[in-house]
């Protein structure tokens, strides 16, 4: 009976791991297109009225679900944590990119995204309290050579250390603390219940800025900004993370988050569908080699499960175990006792 539990577990595990790297995929493709539209957006509209007024479209879509699916409230902890989401999703990384594209292009913004997967993974340590193994590190660290050695052949990686370049770092340090800690949370809330309810927590700041940068700017752009503004605020900031929180829960958050390595590749493929910018064949062995990478580090996932399983096996039968020299039909004083079954 044991085997055939532990049968359905594993089982259950496993469809979890491939549900899970199925909704991460989703929300990382959700994702790329981001910097190419923020880029789009910036050049008509103010970065702050684009960054804020996408929350806050995203807020009132929040709104309509949470009370279309009756959501409870969250708890006071959870509230707490929901603001570190906010923190992160919701304003820093959507303030900081904003600022940061009004100069630089989306594909040079490509470049410094590619540390978002190790620090989505460094935040999952810190805040999820999940340890990948050694090699989970190692295949990251690897994947991310990779992209950052294509994007520099390729021509993505030019100049010095500018303003925008710091503006990319913030916005990648809070993002990937917005990731582990709502991937985290949406394991209690759900992925999609995590980014309304960060949303709303949000939406008195959110809308203040709005209003003030609308004031002082009022938004007028062409159809494409306004376009790139519509899918900021539908896709990157609404339903790009019902899949991405909820992937981040199911399938973990560390590994999981490594999918993002695929992004800045992706990223540039829009950037050059939407902005006319060229995209070198190099693209292609490097999301080859990006996607070796991923598979390996799912692989780690995979043999530490499965390690996991051996040695609680292992336990559980040592402890099962009769004494020795104990008489025949007699249990071990510290075997579990046994739960009837009712038909």
């Amino acid at each position: 009976m044991r085997e055939k539990s532990s049968a359905t577990a594993s089982t259950t595990v496993t469809a979890d791991r491939v549900i899970g790297l199925t909704l991460g995929a989703l929300g990382v493709l959700a994702f790329s297109m981001s910097l190419p539209a923020t880029r789009v957006a910036v050049q008509e509209l103010d970065p702050w009225f684009v960054a804020f007024g996408r929350a806050v479209g995203a807020a009132l879509l929040a709104w309509a679900y949470l009370r279309f699916t009756g959501a409870p409230r969250p708890n006071r902890s959870q509230w707490r944590r929901l603001s570190i989401v906010a923190l992160g999703v919701v304003v820093g990384f959507p303030v900081f990119t904003s600022l940061a594209l009004t100069t630089q292009t989306s594909a040079h913004g490509a470049v410094v995204i590619t540390v978002l997967p190790a620090m989505t993974a460094v935040f999952a340590v810190l805040r999820a309290g999940e340890r990948p193994p050694l090699l989970f590190w190692v295949a990251s660290v690897g994947g991310l050579v990779a992209v950052l050695a294509f994007l520099i052949t390729s021509g993505a990686v030019h100049g010095a250390l500018s303003a925008a370049d710091l503006f990319l770092l913030a916005a990648v340090v809070l993002c990937g603390l917005g990731y582990a800690e709502g991937g985290a949370l949406s394991r209690e809330l759900g992925g999609a219940r995590t980014i309304c309810w960060a949303l709303l927590l949000s939406l008195p700041v959110t809308l203040l800025i709005t209003l003030v940068a609308a004031s002082a700017h009022p938004p007028r752009a062409d159809a494409a900004a306004w376009s790139a503004f519509a899918y900021l605020t539908v896709i990157s900031m609404f339903l790009g993370f019902f899949a991405w929180y909820a992937g981040l829960a199911r399938g973990g958050i560390a590994q999981v988050g490594q999918i993002q390595l695929a992004q800045p590749v992706l990223t540039l493929l829009w950037s050059a569908l939407l902005l006319g910018e060229t995209v070198t064949p190099a693209s292609i062995g490097a999301a080859l080699v990006v996607l070796a990478c991923v598979v390996l580090i799912q692989r780690t996932r995979r043999a530490r499960a499965t390690g996991q399983d051996a040695t609680a096996d292992a336990v559980h039968r040592t402890v099962s175990a009769p004494c020795a020299g104990a008489a025949p039909g007699t249990r071990h004083s510290r075997e579990r006792p046994t739960t009837p079954i009712n038909p």
